[in-house]
């Protein structure tokens, strides 16, 4: 398998730390079962170091789904690392009961750190976070919300 193409599916298993599980948790997980990515489009520009996938691009592992009109993968080929990737347009990443919407959202990977911008919404059930922006530490699972509006639902559970 080419180094490209082995650090794009290391793309996806970082990209799966969007749903707010422990990152190492979904890497065990990506890494037992394929990732498949689909798009009208994959321009890689080996000269660059980026990969762009473009129109109606749906990153799938077992647990985790993305979807976005364009997604680009900046990597380091000399280190065959991830150093940042950039999802954009109609931005949806979910899990199970769980989703964040965005127009944006940028990894960070020397930071290790998703930027969901652009009117960033997670949603899990029936309760909503909303903000101006939506900063996910991997390393700590923990977000920041600026911004932030929150909407709980305090439903009592039928005995």
């Amino acid at each position: 398998m080419s180094k490209p193409l082995l650090i794009l599916l290391s793309a996806l298993t970082i990209l799966s730390a969007y749903t707010g599980e422990s990152f190492s948790a979904l890497a065990d997980k990506a890494g037992k079962k394929p990732v498949v990515i689909t798009s009208r489009t994959l321009t890689a520009d080996s000269k660059n170091n980026t990969a762009v996938f473009e129109g109606s691009v749906i990153a799938k592992t077992e647990d985790v789904t993305i979807y976005s009109d364009k997604m680009t993968v900046f990597y380091d080929n000399s280190e065959s690392k991830i150093k940042q990737i950039e999802a954009a347009g109609n931005v949806k990443v979910h899990s199970k009961e769980r989703a964040i919407f965005s127009d944006e959202a940028i990894y960070l990977d020397e930071e290790r750190k998703i930027i969901f911008r652009g009117n960033p919404k997670a949603v899990e059930g029936e309760n909503v976070i909303t903000g101006t922006q939506i900063i996910f530490f991997i390393n700590d699972d923990r977000a920041v919300v600026e911004g932030s509006r929150v909407i709980l639902q305090n439903r009592q559970k039928a005995k």
